[in-house]
């Protein structure tokens, strides 16, 4: 089955447009002040994720001449940043869950 991909706008040029948007949901829920400090971090290293996996990609293509999906080490490297921030979201939410559990009504 064929993908779906729009002959306009490269796969490239989508990722750094989509930035924009979750820099301004970064900047919401910080200004907030409302969101679980573990959650903001965890958010905040997705970036980190991102800022890794771009020149891991580029590493990939230019050394290895492949994707950065085919190079294991490199790109186990740049998900564990995926996992990490994933783990920080869950448990910041996780504590504040458990903290209002605890206030009684």
């Amino acid at each position: 089955m064929e993908s779906f991909t729009l002959s306009f706008v490269s796969k490239e040029t989508l990722f750094a447009v989509s930035l924009f948007p979750y820099l301004g949901f970064l900047w919401f829920l910080t200004k907030s002040k409302k969101t679980p400090k573990l959650a903001l971090i965890g958010f905040y290293l997705l970036l980190l994720f991102v800022a890794i996996t771009i020149p891991a990609g580029i590493y990939a293509e230019t050394y290895f001449h492949t994707s950065l999906a085919n190079v294991d080490w490199l790109h186990g490297g740049a998900e564990f940043f995926l996992t990490l921030s994933n783990i920080f979201v869950v448990l910041g939410f996780r504590q504040a869950v458990m903290e209002k559990a605890k206030t009684p009504d």
